[in-house]
């Protein structure tokens, strides 16, 4: 049986035109990152990830793991073309890792 996730809600198209209206586009797509990372990741790994933002095309990842944050400045690249590929080239230019 498949659990409903809390931001289930994203893909509401009411939602997206009610973000598109009051600006707030770059923290539905945020959440649909984390979501991403929380699949993509072990569970004890995604719980180091204490926020994901956007601003000015540029996606910032908190990490409190002094380790995870290596792992993700080092394969950079990796994590920026996923994040491309899924959501689009032109959304993203770089990625911060905080």
């Amino acid at each position: 049986m498949k659990r409903n996730k809390k931001r289930e809600f994203q893909s509401s198209e009411l939602v997206k035109s009610f973000a598109r209206i009051y600006g707030f586009e770059d923290k539905l797509v945020a959440f649909e990152i984390k979501d991403f990372l929380e699949e993509y990741l072990d569970e004890s790994l995604f719980n180091e990830i204490e926020s994901v933002n956007i601003e000015d095309k540029i996606i910032m990842i908190k990490i409190d793991s002094p380790l995870l944050k290596n792992d993700f400045k080092m394969r950079k690249s990796f994590y920026l073309k996923k994040f491309q590929d899924k959501f689009g080239e032109e959304k993203f230019t770089d990625l911060q890792i905080l």
